[in-house]
């Protein structure tokens, strides 16, 4: 049987019932703009992460800019950020009037490492996002040591763990995006933004509101940049149920593991962490080659970031300073391979046996 790539509805299947019912609450109050849903969210999104505050946006790329201007980042500043990630990642630095400094990731983890970060700080360094890639964990204490504030991306890492806490709640400031593929995805658009300080959390209300407290004074140029009520609403369904799926994303990244050894490039967990996998991604120097004997075979699988986001034209003006092998490498050899909160022990096995007929000899 085909193995899609994502399979977001089948965890969502037994919800729907709830998922309705907060939907016609919502059309019943007649509030769908940063209402009651929207608070009780935030609330319990940042209890959830251990988080001191959260505050909903419209989605995950609005929450980086924001959080870096929230972090005072603005014109002549610099902003570490690595290149093996999605595009959002160093987009959302320049409309802040800072600029991108691209830095590698490790080989292993594929996530920025103090040593990667440390390769490209200078007086300049406003801020490092620190990508929690594909779920995995960046090593965030470890990198603010460096004395520089961390951004952590944790769009990819809803539901993983680390020793030190949650993605969202280990560094500076975190972003969220509730892009309906994402482990915790809402039906439609969606962001937040969570963060330890006070002072801070007001800066990223004010900024998401057109730089204004009460819409009569406006103390900056802000953004429009809300999470709805029916996004919310919905959110708060699955909330409770994010645990339980980032359990089954885990085994299933073991299940993987335990077939695939010696087969192909397997992801290496962070120290401490244990990974939600948003994405389950192998590496083969023959990927292509791969890609498409599991296609023929009916498997979803797919390359994300074969381009890295430095090579990508609108980046041209900040080319990298130092090399960056370890992105050049993943960004040739990844594979994404099937991964849900749903997905079976069938489905596993039958996307190992397809790898191990495309990779391992003629047995």
């Amino acid at each position: 049987m085909p193995v899609p790539l994502f399979d977001p509805t089948s965890s969502q299947a037994p919800l729907r019932a709830d998922i309705r019912a907060a939907v016609h609450r919502v059309l019943d109050s007649g509030h769908f703009i940063l209402g009651p849903e929207v608070d009780a969210f935030e609330t319990e999104l940042a209890a959830y992460l251990g988080a001191n505050h959260a505050v909903g946006v419209a989605n995950g790329t609005d929450a980086l800019t924001i959080a870096l201007r929230a972090l005072g980042v603005g014109p002549g500043d610099e902003v570490v950020v690595p290149s093996f990630t999605f595009w959002a990642s160093a987009e959302a630095i320049p409309p802040t009037g800072a600029v991108p400094v691209f830095c590698d990731v490790d080989p292993d983890t594929l996530c920025v490492s103090a040593e990667t970060v440390k390769a490209v700080l200078t007086p300049k360094t406003k801020a490092v996002i620190a990508v929690h890639l594909f779920g995995n964990v960046a090593p965030v204490a470890e990198i603010e040591a460096l004395g520089v504030p961390v951004v952590e991306d944790a769009a990819q890492a809803a539901g993983s763990t680390s020793a030190g806490g949650r993605p969202g709640a280990l560094g500076t400031i975190a972003t969220f995006s509730f892009y309906p593929s994402k482990n915790l995805g809402a039906m439609g658009d969606g962001g937040a933004i969570t963060c330890k300080d006070a002072d801070v959390a007001e800066r990223v209300r004010t900024l998401r509101f057109h730089g204004s407290a009460d819409k009569v004074d406006y103390v900056d140029i802000g953004y429009n940049s809300r999470l709805d009520e029916l996004q919310a609403a919905i959110l708060r369904v699955q909330l409770p149920h994010l645990d339980k799926w980032g359990a089954a994303r885990a085994a299933a990244g073991d299940a993987y593991a335990a077939a695939l050894e010696g087969v192909v490039r397997l992801p290496r967990a962070a120290a401490g962490s244990r990974p939600a996998w948003h994405l389950y991604v192998i590496h083969h120097d023959e990927v292509d080659r791969l890609a498409g004997a599991l296609a023929a075979a009916g498997i979803g699988a797919r390359s994300y970031y074969r381009t890295p986001v430095h090579a990508q034209p609108p980046m041209a003006p900040w080319a990298p300073r130092v090399p960056l092998p370890a992105t050049e490498q993943a960004a040739r050899t990844h594979l994404a391979i099937p991964m849900s909160a749903a997905l079976a022990p069938a489905q596993i096995a039958e996307v190992c046996e397809a790898v191990k007929s495309a990779v391992l000899p003629a047995r």
